[in-house]
């Protein structure tokens, strides 16, 4: 009897074993996580754990599974083939993804071909193959997002010609917008760590429905990993990633670490990454007629309490480029049971000072450098987040709830002094937001889709400013950038979207919004600035909608029109502020200014050639009333001022009669074999407003040139190589706003040149661990600059990394 039941308890033991499948890339072998192992018919799943593991015993006896996955689609895999490979699933990497799900569109999985708008997906292994230095040069480098950059630790993200305030950062559910999201260029991007990221999806067009103000021209979603549990009882899980990496143009280091611990129902990520850049050097050929384009020949430096110009011992390195930086991200996920989840997110990115570069190469009209120091002060991210999902299956309000409640904590600091003045001017801005979100999904009949939800902001900023003696060591009181006497906005919101599954071939997509948004700014000192004013309330009530079909004719084809309409309501940054947008302009605050509002159309085809090569063409057309626009203005009767000791004309931003933004996009995908992939995108966009003043067409600002990125990727046996040409259009001079925000004084004569790059990169794993990435960029060391930068871009750029999971 005893042999008996040995046998038996070996027999069940393996039976249990043998239902425990391993995902793994097919040519990498890496062991994939997160991904979703279901059947055609049942309505179970189960998700790998940190290790590529599955029980799949929840889904009885299937003879086919089913696997989803963010970076590689969905796979259909034989148990047969399961059994043969000893319980391994192996997926492979495809361009084109027939079944892709996002995420941004509705804040819920949906499948990319119900979505009736242009949705572009940056996978974590996409990620980890750009082996980009910041999220700004990962958005630039996927080919279909345009960034500017007026220093190099910079990068303001530009989605059909809107830019700064008029796009939305979205991080884990948590918008990053705040009060003082300027109008002209931005880089809070670079406080999101990409080497966390699982994922980044780009929603193009007004997106107020459901992210309400500012997703003018699209809403960047950025997810970063979560904590895995583990799947074997209560037996402790870890797992972990080390990177390293060094790029030669301006001399990077970066190391990067992360550790997840998985228990059964809890689990916990820990990651921390530090970068240390130096100056960046440019190219070194350029074009024939402006050879001195973006040669830096002389640089500040105090000596012996005098302010010096040096020479550059090498023009092409742009001295004052050079700052360091830390992100550390703490997530706690605890697995309540299978209908609560709880996710306690941390995030903190801090960087040294970061040298405003395009400031220090201007000149004065005598010919010295205009500014001895003009930094950012070290500015600081700190965001701390708890969300709940709930799931009701049978639930009769929703079947499932998200819940986040979060807080973020926001320095940033400007500091500057003019070449051999000792006065230091330093403003300081603190920028505390707390938000609430309440998401939910209903499904009806198998048809109809409900989404609703309910957002409450709150912002609160406080602006000083101290004026340095630095020969005496003496302060005092300067002025502010924003209201001295603090200033708040805060909003609510709610909404709702329907999409009804019409038949196989046909899906509708509805949705409206209504948003009430207050703000409130208040001066106590005017000494510095003759304000007529020492208060500014506002408060605007802001409806939004969208309508979009999605028509499938054939299993091939796609086709959507959509047509929806987006919000921006005015903020402290553009009430409040005082600010020198560039040499002899002034910008002042307009308490007037109205809401602007985005009407926009888009209509898409998407066709696929025998799930080999798939190619997506995009138009739209933006039409914006009361835009908000610089123009001259007038300060108590005058239309210009002396500021900081220059002439300066007098602007605001004021509400324009109207503004159009159209263009087209266009992307060609292929996956010709097992080993060959391609992929090219184009980017058009033109932008003009009507200044009813003058009765004139006027180039708005933030338009980019012609702008895309065409690559080839072969992969084979660990091994995976890509060459690919980035270029970009010419920037005429006609075409540049007069504004001051398309920054013409850092281009050459003729405007900006258009210009490509070539490059190459490999890829190699060495086992199921250890992963090394070798790239050359710039190849030609080609000179460039991107549109409206005030800094070059890398010139040829060697780039090595090493990355060790365990």
């Amino acid at each position: 009897m005893k042999n008996i039941l040995t046998i038996v308890c070996v027999c069940m033991t393996f039976f249990a074993e043998a239902q425990v499948v391993t995902v793994t890339d097919q040519n990498t072998r890496e062991a994939i996580s997160e991904a979703v192992i279901y059947t055609r018919n049942g309505n179970t799943n189960v998700i790998t754990d940190s290790k590529g593991k599955a029980d799949i015993t929840p889904l009885g006896n299937p003879d086919t599974l089913l696997v989803r996955h963010t970076s590689y689609g969905i796979s259909v895999v034989p148990m047969s083939m399961v059994r043969a490979d000893k319980n391994q699933v192996k997926i492979g990497v495809r361009l084109i993804q027939l079944n892709e799900v996002v995420f941004v569109a509705s804040k819920s999985a949906d499948l990319r071909s119900n979505v009736a708008s242009q949705v572009e997906s940056i996978s974590a292994r996409q990620i980890e193959a750009l082996n980009p230095q910041t999220s700004a040069d990962m958005l630039t480098q996927s080919g279909v997002v345009f960034a500017q950059k007026s220093q190099m630790g910079g990068g303001s993200p530009v989605l059909r010609g809107f830019e700064a305030n008029k796009v939305l950062l979205v991080v884990d559910g948590v918008r990053m917008n705040n009060a003082i999201y300027r109008g002209g260029h931005l880089q809070d991007i670079i406080t999101i760590d990409p080497n966390m990221l699982e994922r980044t999806e780009v929603l193009f067009g007004p997106a107020s429905v459901i992210y309400g103000s500012d997703a003018l021209g699209g809403t960047m979603a950025f997810y970063t990993r979560r904590p895995q549990l583990a799947t074997s009882g209560d037996k402790l899980d870890v797992t972990g990633n080390f990177m390293t990496r060094y790029s030669n143009a301006n001399n990077e280091k970066t190391g990067h670490f992360d550790i997840n611990l998985g228990w059964r129902k809890l689990a916990s990520l820990t990651s921390f990454t530090f970068s240390d850049f130096g100056d960046l050097r440019a190219g070194n050929l350029r074009n024939p007629y402006d050879t001195a384009f973006g040669k830096r020949y002389y640089y500040a430096e105090r000596i012996n309490g005098v302010d010096s110009m040096m020479r550059n011992s090498d023009p092409n390195v742009q001295a004052g480029t050079a700052y360091k930086q830390y992100d550390i991200n703490q997530k706690f996920y605890f697995a309540q049971s299978s209908s609560f989840q709880h996710l306690l997110n941390f995030q903190l990115s801090r960087s040294s000072d970061i040298p405003r570069y395009d400031r220090l190469s201007e000149f004065s009209g005598n010919g010295n450098l205009k500014f001895a120091e003009w930094k950012y002060g070290p500015q600081k991210r700190l965001m701390t987040s708890y969300q709940l999902k709930h799931f009701s299956r049978n639930g009769f309000i929703y079947n499932r709830g998200v819940f986040i409640a979060a807080f973020q904590d926001i320095d940033q600091q400007r500091i500057s002094r003019r070449f051999r003045n000792n006065f230091r001017t330093d403003q300081l801005e603190n920028v505390k937001v707390l938000s609430l979100n309440a998401d939910f999904d209903k499904r009806l009949n198998g048809k109809h889709v409900l989404r609703y939800g309910a957002e409450l902001t709150y912002n609160r900023v406080n602006s000083t400013a101290t004026l340095t003696n630095i020969a005496e060591d003496t302060t005092g009181k300067a002025g502010t950038r924003y209201p001295d006497a603090g200033s708040s906005m805060n909003s609510a919101a709610v909404y709702i979207t329907h999409t009804f599954n019409i038949n196989d071939k046909l899906t509708l997509n509805e949705g409206i919004r209504l948003s009430l948004v207050n703000l409130h700014a208040k001066w106590d000192d005017t000494t510095f600035f003759p304000f007529p004013y020492k208060e500014v309330n506002q408060q605007n009530m802001a409806p939004s909608g969208s309508i979009g079909l999605t028509w499938r004719p054939a299993n091939q084809w796609r086709l959507h029109v959509l047509g929806s309409s987006g919000f921006r309501a005015a903020n402290i940054d553009d009430i409040g502020k005082v600010f020198d947008s560039s040499p002899g302009t002034l910008i002042v605050p307009n308490p007037d200014l109205k809401p602007e509002y985005a009407w926009s159309g888009e209509i898409g085809m998407s066709k696929t050639i025998s799930s080999v090569a798939r190619i997506d063409v995009i138009y739209f057309n933006t039409l914006l009333t009361n835009a908000m626009v610089i123009k001259p203005f007038q300060l108590n009767g005058q239309d210009s001022v002396i500021y900081s000791g220059t002439p300066s004309q007098v602007m605001a931003l004021q509400n324009a009669d109207k503004a159009v933004v159209q263009g087209v996009s266009a992307i060609f995908t292929a996956d010709f074999n097992a080993n060959f992939s391609f992929r090219s995108t184009f980017n058009f966009t033109q932008g003009r407003y009507t200044d009813t003043d003058n009765d004139t067409i006027i180039p708005l600002d933030h338009i980019p040139p012609i702008y895309g990125r065409t690559g080839l990727v072969y992969k084979n046996k660990g091994l995976e190589m890509e060459t690919w040409c980035a270029y970009n259009g010419a920037k005429r001079l006609k075409d540049y706003s007069p504004s001051g925000e398309d920054n013409l004084q850092y281009a050459t004569v003729v405007g900006m040149p258009a210009w490509y790059t070539l490059n190459v990169r490999a890829g190699y794993q060495f086992g199921k661990y250890v992963h090394l990435n070798v790239a050359l960029e710039n190849i030609m060391d080609q000179h460039y600059r991107y549109f409206a930068s005030g800094v070059s871009a890398p010139g040829r750029n060697l780039v090595t990394s090493l990355r060790v999971k365990f």
